[in-house]
């Protein structure tokens, strides 16, 4: 071997020993290894856990509608659109047995966090509806559950429908290598109606079943393990993620890294809302505690050193940095004359996108960026959890942008400021009316559109309980007016939570048409009592005009 040459260890180590040194390899250890328990859990540490249970399909075939049943809660009433835009996770007891259910967005744009639903979880029920048949997204649940490796049962809904055909559908899955049962296969088939709840206690047999072939385990007793499901920013409490605990025991007061976040759980929530001292294997729970929003999927451990895990996040922090950085492409002399001969034909959209969770911004993203063309170029030039903010509205100000709100709102305050820098906000709650918006504006057709105007805004000062009618929201109407035939928004810290209709306005204790700005007055809402002190009444009407964006 020549000077410069490097040799292997193995070679080294002979020729050493054959001269009589003794070899020690040095192993470095990370902070990471030394701090993030991965080691194997012992047989006899393990105990039997839930089944987590995702539920996949395709749009409006009843995934939202087969939970409610299963958990006797309505969902679907509360959904846009009906809808789901958020992955929520609940458990349900059967028949003693604990199975935690993940209901994931059927819609398109949600792909990722379907893909990620799969990851996190054991078995697979697949919702086809009997009038419909297999459609795009049900193909794509059927590749992600496969790709993750899970066993899937086939759950065929609507049976109630005269036009139901299970049999047409039966077929179709074969071309999926999805054989039934009864014809020879190895996949699960059951019949069901979540309507009237027809066949449902013979899929979560079916689910139980499975869960016990699979012989799932857990160690309870290590250092908490699990992955965020969901996340978002709660103006009161910070931010707050969804975690579903894969390993140990997740307590409050526990230290914890996640992506390039660590933080102390400060809170822990159960599905039902309810605060728990401690979460165990498979159950989701709403971590309180994060210096950050984190990302849907990542990973969430529990560390024993606060100041380590500090660093841990810190260094994680970091290399995210230097890769967002070196993913932006440098600027030479050709690629800039390369791209100013393209500009003259491609015309750039930009947008800042805010939306309520951070799993409703990455679909949203994502849904926009492959409504690129040759002609017209989408942009998302920033994207963030939470209302709108002044910094938004300069970001949008300085690089020419357009603000899309997914299920946020600004203040009147920030709609003035939005008005003095010339910056157009666009609102939705629909993904799919969004990225319509979008398509249609980018091709130009746009027909006449329903616009909305906004009216005014009124804070809740005091709430009165009157029986028989509700809760009447004692308000100060701070800016323009609110009308009696307008639709409300509520708003409680910048985030949507209800829209409807005025059922009541008064002032002092006559019926008002409408009332104007520095004026109190009293506010029913249709269908609504859940209204605290502090909250902001968003007044608008809907008027029809040729669309432009």
């Amino acid at each position: 071997a020549s000077l410069s040459q490097i040799i292997d260890f193995d070679t080294a180590a002979i020729i050493a020993e054959e001269l009589g040194c003794k070899v020690e390899k040095e192993v470095i250890v990370t902070i990471e290894e030394k701090l993030i328990d991965t080691a194997e859990d012992k047989a006899e540490d393990l105990e039997p856990r839930a089944p987590v249970v995702v539920v996949m399909g395709h749009v409006d075939h009843g995934k939202t509608s087969l939970l409610d049943y299963i958990r006797n809660a309505n969902v679907v009433s509360g959904e846009a659109g009906g809808i789901t835009q958020h992955i929520g996770a609940y458990q349900v007891q059967v028949k003693g047995q604990p199975i935690t259910f993940l209901d994931t967005p059927g819609h398109e744009a949600f792909t990722a966090m379907r893909a990620r639903g799969a990851m996190v979880t054991d078995i697979a029920i697949l919702v086809v509806a009997a009038d419909d048949g297999i459609m795009p997204q049900t193909v794509e649940s059927i590749n992600h559950a496969k790709a993750a490796g899970i066993p899937i049962i086939v759950a065929i809904n609507k049976m109630d429908k005269p036009e139901a055909n299970p049999e047409r559908i039966k077929e179709q899955l074969t071309a999926y290598e999805l054989v039934p049962e009864e014809w020879g296969g190895e996949t699960i088939i059951c019949p069901i109606s979540a309507k009237t709840g027809e066949g449902i206690d013979n899929l979560l047999e079916m689910v139980n079943l499975t869960a016990e072939m699979q012989e799932l385990k857990a160690n309870p007793n290590r250092s908490a393990h699990g992955a965020v499901i969901e996340a978002r920013l709660d103006k009161g409490r910070g931010p707050i993620a969804t975690v579903l605990i894969q390993e140990g025991t997740l307590k409050q007061g526990d230290n914890f890294v996640c992506g390039p976040f660590s933080g102390r759980v400060r809170a822990l929530t159960n599905d039902q809302g309810k605060k728990v001292k401690e979460a165990g294997p498979s159950l989701p729970v709403e971590v309180q505690g994060f210096e950050g929003v984190p990302v849907a999927g990542e990973e969430f451990f529990v560390v024993a050193d606060e100041k380590l895990a500090r660093r841990i996040a810190d260094s994680r922090a970091a290399k995210q940095r230097e890769r967002d950085l070196a993913s932006e492409s440098r600027v030479t002399l050709e690629t800039f004359l390369s791209q100013r001969a393209s500009d003259q034909e491609t015309l750039t959209l930009n947008l800042v996108v805010k939306a309520d969770v951070q799993g409703s911004l990455e679909a949203i993203t994502e849904a926009l960026n492959k409504q690129s063309t040759d002609k017209v170029h989408l942009n998302v030039v920033h994207g963030g959890t939470g209302a709108i903010t002044e910094s938004d509205i300069l970001l949008a100000s300085a690089s020419k942008a357009i603000i899309i709100g997914f299920n946020v709102r600004p203040t009147s305050k920030i709609k003035d400021v939005a008005e003095h820098e010339n910056v157009d906000i666009r609102f939705y709650d629909i993904i799919y009316k969004l990225v319509d918006d979008i398509k249609s504006a980018m091709a130009g057709l746009l027909a006449p559109v329903q616009r909305e105007v906004y009216l005014g805004q009124a804070e809740v000062r005091e709430t009165f309980s009157v029986p028989k009618i509700g809760v009447i929201a004692g308000s100060y109407v701070a800016d323009g007016k609110i009308a009696r035939n307008a639709g409300v928004r509520l708003l409680r810290d910048g985030v949507v939570v209800y829209t409807g209709k005025i059922s009541s306005l008064k002032r002092f204790k006559d019926d008002a048409k409408e009332v104007v700005k520095g004026n109190e007055c009293g506010v029913g809402l249709e269908n609504f009592n859940d209204v605290k002190i502090g909250d902001i009444i968003e007044a608008f009407e809907t008027v029809e005009e040729a669309a432009t964006l």
